[in-house]
């Protein structure tokens, strides 16, 4: 199967590097030669080419990878009717998409940066004609969930499209934490890393709750740490982290 991506941006460039190598063949369209250049150099094997007036995406399988306030200006400079179109736009609904392009299938794909080394958590949503072959492509880059609906996609947007961004900030504090009550920078980063890559199968194995009754000992460290989180009330602001991320993607999606 060849791969259209329009678009050549960051999220791009990550679903990119974890289909690189596959099956696929894969073409890039995008507005700056040098840009595009400097990609193939990286990934030898792909083409590229420049977006004109006139692109014709008639029998291709796009993945559009644009900024979402960029869909009518690039739609414009389409012709034809695509195969199958995978949107990676972030609040943008399935009918928008429809307004401006043709194809004959149209999925909702959110894939995170994670891509990059196939570790993405990608909700899609759409055409369930085109489900399995949806799930077959970005399968290739990490974990698949087909969601029933585009509320429930816009809600995992928030969860796990932003998500790499909010775990960030909370290593960020680890790693600080740690550095100022003494430790180097080199060794915050290692122990943080570490954390992080083992947290993972505890979080498969258990419920949060459970982990946390499993690590914290009467009058130790974890329940000292633990009850200054619930003095502060954090849990509700992560919560509400969540609900106000997914409140942007609605206000997208009407814009």
């Amino acid at each position: 199967m060849k791969l259209t991506f329009i678009g050549n941006g960051n999220m791009a460039q990550a679903i990119l590097n974890g289909l690189y190598g596959q099956t696929y063949k894969i073409e890039v369209i995008g507005r700056d030669q040098t840009k595009l250049e400097q990609l193939q150099k990286q990934l030898p094997n792909i083409t590229i080419g420049v977006l004109d007036d006139n692109f014709d995406i008639n029998g291709k399988n796009i993945i559009f990878c644009v900024k979402p306030y960029n869909l009518k200006e690039v739609a414009d400079k389409l012709t034809g009717v695509a195969n199958s179109f995978y949107s990676v736009l972030a609040g943008t609904t399935l009918n928008s998409i429809k307004q401006h392009i043709s194809s004959k299938s149209y999925i909702r794909v959110m894939p995170n940066v994670a891509a990059k080394f196939n570790k993405s958590m990608t909700t899609l949503t759409g055409d369930s004609a085109n489900k399995q072959d949806a799930i077959e492509i970005f399968n290739n880059i990490g974990t698949t969930l087909w969601l029933s609906s585009e509320n429930e996609l816009d809600i995992a947007t928030a969860v796990a499209g932003s998500g790499p961004a909010f775990l960030a900030y909370f290593a960020n504090g680890i790693m600080q934490g740690g550095i100022e009550a003494g430790l180097k920078q080199e060794d915050a980063k290692i122990l943080t890393t570490a954390l992080f890559d083992g947290f993972v199968p505890l979080l498969e194995d258990d419920m949060p709750n459970d982990i946390i009754k499993k690590v914290m000992s009467p009058n130790g460290t974890t329940q000292a740490g633990y009850e200054y989180l619930v003095e502060n009330n954090i849990d509700s602001f992560i919560n509400n982290t969540i609900k106000t991320a997914y409140h942007r993607a609605l206000e997208l999606a009407k814009s």
